[in-house]
This record gives structure tokens, sequence and C-alpha cells, in this order.
């Protein structure tokens, strides 16, 4: 991880350091785009996962009082120096390089919800499940009081994703306070953006909105037809505004969390998953008419893959201390 470190940050090797980090940003998008995947995972493999944590919860709001200056040389040099302090050109690069993925990503998922639910929600189960597997065994549940937090975990998402979470309104309120909580998927390795969303209802409805948000970009720069751009860029820029916030503020709850109560916190977020498997099991059986054999084989092979992903994934960073 050092090496890839020394990389990142003096410029040198076969790629220019905004390049390298770029692409480990799209990696970290593919991943959380995915639900049951975490795009803090891949920064562990990829080796800037202590790097944007710690960026992360050293951004200074306050920072932009510099701004007052900016009209003089020497206030403009003590705004980039603080910029670069914070790691903000390694933060925006690396961000660029997530929502360039997540963009992309987002279409085929958005196509595959739509026109194959039942083997898309198929290899989601096989995501999580997995997920939840493999970080079950880094966690220990011995005591009373983890296994009570377990439980409360498995419940809550249980409830969560019952047939209720349907009726959830997507409203800016409930998107502003999606996208602060989807966020710190960056900061917790194992846990996924998309499954976050998936636990307060807003996965789909989020995918839509971003396809759509896209097109109506497309549409307004070629000027063809597509949708209203103010209706949906509304949502999007509600979504991003929580997902700052939540980068100040939630990001470093949990981490302070992780920090005191490491194995009841993990106990409690890994239960989460359990509980959430409810909803893709709820989607496979409202998404097909008739299990055939042919059926069946299709939906157990979609989440023999997704397993199997997450399987990888594990096997990749079993020495990277998740």
């Amino acid at each position: 991880m050092g090496g890839t470190e020394a990389t990142v940050t003096s410029g040198e090797g076969p790629l220019p350091w905004w390049l390298s980090v770029y692409l480990k940003g799209a990696a970290m998008g593919a991943a959380d785009t995915v639900p049951g995947v975490s795009g803090g995972t891949v920064a562990l493999i990829v080796g800037v996962y202590e790097r944007l944590v710690t960026a992360i919860t050293e951004l200074d709001p306050l920072a932009v009082l510099l701004l007052g200056d900016i009209h003089t040389r020497a206030g403009r040099a003590a705004l980039v120096t603080r910029l670069r302090e914070m790691e903000v050109p390694f933060l925006l690069t690396l961000g660029g390089g997530i929502a360039t993925a997540v963009v992309t990503l987002s279409r085929v998922l958005e196509f595959a919800l739509e026109e194959h639910p039942a083997p898309t929600f198929a290899f989601f189960f096989g995501l999580i499940a997995a997920s939840a597997v493999v970080l079950y065994g880094e966690v220990d549940v011995g005591t009373p009081r983890r296994l009570a937090v377990g439980v409360v975990g498995v419940v809550v998402a249980f409830l969560l994703t019952g047939p209720i979470s349907g009726a959830l309104p997507s409203t800016l309120p409930v998107v502003f306070v999606a996208g602060s909580i989807a966020v710190t998927a960056m900061v917790l390795p194992g846990i996924s953006g998309s499954f976050l969303l998936i636990i307060l209802g807003q996965y789909e409805y989020m995918i839509t909105q971003l396809g759509d948000f896209v097109d109506a970009v497309i549409a307004t720069v070629t000027g063809g037809q597509g949708p209203s751009l103010a209706s949906h860029a509304g949502v999007v820029v509600t979504f991003c505004a929580g997902a700052v916030v939540g980068l100040l503020t939630v990001a470093h709850v949990i981490r302070w969390a992780l920090d005191h109560y490491r194995a009841a916190t993990l106990t409690f977020l890994v239960s989460l998953m359990v509980g959430a498997l409810r909803l893709p099991a709820r989607e496979i059986a409202d998404a097909t008419t008739q299990f055939t054999p042919g059926t069946v084989a299709l939906l157990l092979g979609a989440g023999v893959v997704g397993a199997v992903l997450v399987l990888g994934l594990d096997h990749i960073t079993a020495d990277l201390g998740l």
C-alpha cells in the first residue's frame, strides 16, 4: 500500500498522479453504485483509503474565510496553500472519478432494474448476503450485549425494507438525508453506499433520477428533446449537498463510534445487511411470474455471481486489515 501512496503523492510512475487518482476514484464509484460492494473496500485495495479518511476528517469549512483576500496575490497564495493542506486537489480528482463511474454504471443498472428486475435483485441478494457472511467473520458477537446489538440491527433493517419502505416519500429532505448517510460508505470498508440507499428505500429512485438528469443535461447541450433539467437537477443537487454535509458530520460520528465502540458498531452495521435481505427477496418474488426450472437457475446463477464477486474482493483484501 505504501508504494501506491508514494506514486499518488509524488506523481512518479507510469501515470500522472491525477490520472492515477482519477482511475482509483472510478473504481470506487463503480463499487459503490452496486449494493453490497463497498467503495471503502476498493479504496483499501488501490491504496488510498487512509489518505481519503484523513483528508475527509481534516476538511475545514472555515477555510472559506480565506476567499475574502482572494483579490490579493498573498490571499490567493494562502488559499491555495490551505487547499493543498486539506488535500482538496486529491479529493476533487478522486471525486471526479467516482462521479464518472456512478453516472456511467447507473445507466446500466437503471436498464437492468427496468428490463430484468428479478435477476438484478438476485445479483444484489448474492452481493449483500456474501458481504454479511464475510463481515460477520470479522466481528465478535460472543457477548450478550453485542448479540443484542446484532438482533436490533437485523430487526431495524427488516422493518425498514418491508412493504412500507416503498411508501417512504422521496421528498427533497429525505433525499438530503439519504445523501448524507450513503456517502459514509467511503469511510466504512465493507458497507456499500447503495446498500444504505436500499435500507432507506431510495436506491431505485436515485438511480432513475440520475439517469434522467444525465439525459436532461445532454438534451440541453445538444438542443434535443429530453426530461426537464430543472426538476431532476433539484434532486441530484440536494443529494450531493447531503453528501457534503455527511462528509463533514456523519462520517466523523461513525469514525468516533468505530474508535470507541468498534465491535458493537460493526456488529450493528453488518446485522443491517442480514435484515435488509428482505428487500431483494421480496423484489425477486414480485418480479417473477412463474418459478420454472429455467427461471430458478437464472436467479441462482445471478446470486452466485454476486456472491463470488464479494468473496473475490475479500480474498484480495485478506491482508489489508478488513
